[in-house]
């Protein structure tokens, strides 16, 4: 072989490489099956390059075309899509499709090095001499180059047309070393989609599966599973402001790519150790609510109360009677009394147990009095009409939670935080324990689970604190509570960016950047949606 053959060869030997490379580093689906057909063209000078994907019901799909001669760019980043149909691998009754060089390779396993299309009598060139027709282009040599998985599953094919001679220009046969370039080029580029399709489809399984964690989440209880899916569609919104943001303090923040998809995954999963909350708490709607609203039962020992003082009247008025007394009025108005006194504290009790308004002093001592009365149970024995635990919880001064509810509740971020960190994450991704973990602190060290401060919470856990709260404040399918106006919302928030419960500098973009205004507008009921004087929003400088 003479020598500038051999240093072609070294060269075009040292172009596989690198191509091998570039290749493996390349993420993006779309530019690396365009970056295959390039390559191929290059390695073997050839003037056109086409890229099929081979789909699972069995045809050949286009995905990269070029032409350089005739300046013909489709699919791939390019803007104009592919319009040739698809070729079967299988003919409608079945049989095998041989006579479409490209299904052949499929169905073979191998390599089709053809001199010239016009003189191949194996195969059916219609559509090629139909396209030369009308382009004016002459196709002649073809390379048809089967791509196969680690698991000898046929994933692709990669066709050249029309080798360039490297002196003259003119077309001619694909050589052996030709061959033998694109068959070991493919072969590499065959490992490089493998893995790129196999890490894209581990991607889509994880997202598959946090949809799953969100759907058993939503099942359990629907107050939080709208929680779950408007809270990372919010925290991507100010993510996206505060990187975009131009003047403040915060004009040189920015997150990268990976940072982004951290924070998406987190904001996805900061509520699943919601699963370990027992459903009578999260859904708690009533301060007697357990599996069933106890208000009932307390009715019912209040209805036998009015049943007993019913009888005793009865009774008495049977001993007036045998006694030869006519006068029973004052016995009848005794009884109403009782009654309505019975009906006004049953009325005071449902009330109480809404947990809509905060609880006054008086009305716990008298919460503690009608406690106090008895009632005959179905033992017969004489037992307090409320049990400690009914006096307690009808006793919460606002909402519907006692203290140990809340503690119940509030473990929920510190079981996100230990199922989140028994996940083997990449090293990429490993801080999406800490920030879903975190959207319950606070800036000043009073949030949980941890009371963390400032200086320990990052600014992807700051933004899904914030989207947390403000989501919940704006909530309509709460069970204790309805949705606030937006200009109510902005007031709290804005008080908590004062007292540090929130990060002052992402409120005032979420602000300034109308954050507010995008997400009330996707989420909220129109008769949330107030008007909002900025200038007078606390912790906000206009």
């Amino acid at each position: 072989m003479p020598l500038p053959a051999v240093e072609d060869l070294v060269h075009r030997l040292e172009q596989l490489n690198e191509i091998g490379v570039a290749l493996s580093k390349e993420k993006d689906l779309t530019k690396l099956l365009e970056q295959i057909v390039l390559a191929a063209k290059a390695i073997t000078n050839a003037d056109a390059g086409t890229l099929y994907r081979v789909t699972d019901d069995g045809w050949c799909r286009f995905e990269i075309l070029r032409t350089d001669s005739l300046g013909l760019a489709m699919g791939g980043t390019t803007p104009t899509p592919i319009s040739f149909a698809p070729i079967p691998l299988r003919h409608r009754d079945g049989t095998p499709n041989e006579r479409m060089v490209v299904a052949w390779s499929v169905l073979h396993g191998k390599t089709v090095n053809i001199e010239d299309a016009y003189d191949d009598t194996r195969f059916d060139f219609a559509g090629t001499k139909a396209f030369d027709a009308t382009t004016g282009y002459r196709s002649r040599s073809f390379l048809t180059v089967p791509l196969k998985s680690h698991e000898g599953r046929i994933i692709g094919v990669l066709q050249l047309i029309n080798a360039q001679d490297r002196d003259g220009g003119e077309i001619v046969a694909f050589s052996a070393a030709d061959e033998r370039l694109a068959e070991s080029l493919a072969s590499q580029a065959a490992i490089a989609l493998t893995n790129r399709l196999l890490i894209e489809q581990l991607e889509e399984l994880f997202e598959s599966f946090i949809e799953l964690i969100n759907v058993a989440i939503d099942e359990k209880s629907p107050y939080t599973g709208g929680h779950c899916q408007r809270v990372p569609v919010l925290t991507m919104m100010l993510a996206q402001a505060a990187t975009r943001a131009q003047g403040g303090p915060l004009s040189t923040f920015t997150l990268n790519e990976q940072q982004l998809q951290e924070l998406k995954l987190a904001a996805l999963m900061h509520d699943c150790g919601k699963l370990t909350t027992p459903v009578h708490i999260v859904d708690k709607a009533t301060k007697l609510q357990t599996i069933y609203d106890r208000i009932g039962l307390v009715e019912t020992r209040l209805q036998v109360m009015k049943r007993d003082a019913t009888i005793a009247a009865l009774e008495s008025k049977l001993e007036l009677a045998t006694d030869g007394a006519d006068d029973l009025a004052e016995i009848d108005a005794e009884l109403r009394a009782r009654h309505a006194a019975l009906d006004d504290d049953l009325a005071f009790l449902r009330h109480c147990n809404l947990g809509a308004e905060s609880m006054t002093t008086e009305q716990l001592e008298r919460i503690e009095s009608i406690a106090a009365q008895t009632w005959i149970d179905a033992k017969g024995q004489r037992a307090p009409l409320l049990d400690d635990d009914e006096v307690q919880n009808l006793s919460v001064q606002r909402g519907t939670l006692t203290h140990a509810d809340r503690q119940i509740i509030n473990n929920h971020a510190a079981m996100t935080h230990k199922m989140l960190s028994a996940l083997p994450w990449p090293r990429h991704l490993r801080n999406v324990p800490a920030i879903a973990g975190s959207h319950h602190e606070r800036l000043d060290g009073k949030g949980y689970p941890r009371g963390i401060t400032s200086k320990s919470m990052s600014m992807q856990a700051r933004i899904l604190a914030i989207a947390d709260v403000f989501e919940a404040l704006t909530a309509k399918d709460r069970p204790y509570k309805p949705g606030k106006p937006l200009s109510e919302s902005l007031q709290i928030l804005g008080h908590m960016a004062q007292e540090r419960a929130i990060d002052p500098q992402l409120f005032e973009v979420f602000v300034r950047e109308k954050v507010y205004v995008e997400y009330a507008q996707r989420f909220l009921d129109p008769g949330q949606i107030d008007p909002v004087d900025e200038a007078r929003i606390p912790g906000f400088a206009p």
